[in-house]
């Protein structure tokens, strides 16, 4: 089991920052990380770890307790605004799972 948790925090983790370099290579014109998307990213992949409810969630969108502070939490809503439906071009696969795991878990809520 806990290695299926390291799995799951390990496929999150590369989830958003695959999102974040998306995001920071189209509006910031960069090929690497700029300094405000890499400390986001540092920021989420500490809260990735931190989480106690990794188990039983399958993202943070989904989670209902919100850790992150309220900048942090903005920032990130806008990567994942921006490049949710651009990594279907860029990473189809990963973008895929994402979907059909939202899609179970949003049946599972009753949603």
């Amino acid at each position: 089991m806990a290695k299926d948790l390291q799995s799951k925090r390990e496929q999150e983790k590369r989830m958003v920052s695959e999102m974040i370099l998306l995001y920071c290579r189209k509006n910031h014109h960069t090929q690497r990380l700029c300094s405000n998307c890499q400390n986001l990213l540092d920021y989420t992949v500490e809260r990735s770890n931190k989480c106690p409810f990794m188990e039983t969630k399958t993202f943070c969108s989904a989670c209902k307790v919100h850790c992150y502070q309220p900048e942090m939490r903005e920032k990130i809503r806008q990567v994942m605004r921006f490049s949710g439906p651009r990594m279907l071009f860029h990473h189809p696969v990963m973008a895929i799972r994402h979907f059909i795991e939202t899609r179970k878990e949003k049946r599972k809520n009753g949603a």
